[in-house]
């Protein structure tokens, strides 16, 4: 699948932030997967829905519109929900949405068609294995969990909010465990995705890394 970047990995990785900064150097649509399934806990929690009722959750996924803009801002119903969707509340139950499978059945059809209709780079937990497994460039983007931790508590404190180091740990760990365990698309790396460490690299130095890569294999 040519002009697509598929990028996964666990919660703390830098995903996102490289994913966005890719996007802009190769002018392509940045596309945050994970971001469609806090939209649709953040619908669930607005509706009052009960996250053990699937049924209500599939619905909702299909009933729901959510888009992106060419910054990578993410739009529910027409709402820009970029800041909301990180909030506390939908953090402790987006795991929940994203392990039904009807709901990531509705997702990744509209992440395919995304992907179909322009030029992205496309992150998160399943982009290589099973949204876009044609994709031409595939990494799997990682770090200690310490670091992961660090990351989030740096990101929550400059908003000046109040965090609790352990706390986002553990956190960090849960998703990790329910993530790679579910029965769903679990997360795990591709047989062909590039493995890239971000641990003790800066962001500048993951970004050269991967478009080195992709220069390569354009080559």
């Amino acid at each position: 699948m040519e002009n697509v970047v598929a990028i996964d990995g666990p919660g703390g990785a830098g995903k996102s932030t490289i994913a966005r900064l890719l996007a802009q150097k190769l002018n392509y649509l940045h596309l945050d997967t994970g971001a469609m399934y806090r939209a649709v806990t953040l619908a669930a929690l607005r509706k009052k829905i009960d996250f053990n009722k699937q049924d209500k959750l599939i619905e909702l996924a299909k009933n729901t519109d959510i888009n992106f803009n060419q910054n990578g801002d993410i739009f529910l119903n027409g709402e820009n929900i970029s800041e909301e969707i990180r909030s506390a509340a939908v953090n402790k139950h987006v795991s929940q949405t994203a392990a039904v499978k009807g709901v990531r059945d509705v997702l990744v059809k509209k992440q395919q068609q995304l992907a179909r209709n322009n030029k992205v780079v496309m992150d998160g937990r399943d982009i290589t294995t099973v949204v876009l497994p044609e994709a031409d460039h595939k990494f799997f983007l990682t770090a200690s969990l310490e670091e992961r931790a660090r990351r989030r508590y740096q990101e929550v404190r400059s908003k000046n909010k109040d965090a609790d180091f352990e706390k986002i740990k553990e956190s960090i760990a849960r998703r990790d465990k329910m993530d790679s365990e579910r029965e769903h698309s679990p997360l795990k790396k591709a047989e062909d995705a590039v493995l890239v460490d971000t641990t003790n690299l800066s962001i500048d130095e993951v970004l050269a890394k991967m478009i080195e890569i992709i220069e390569g294999e354009v080559q």
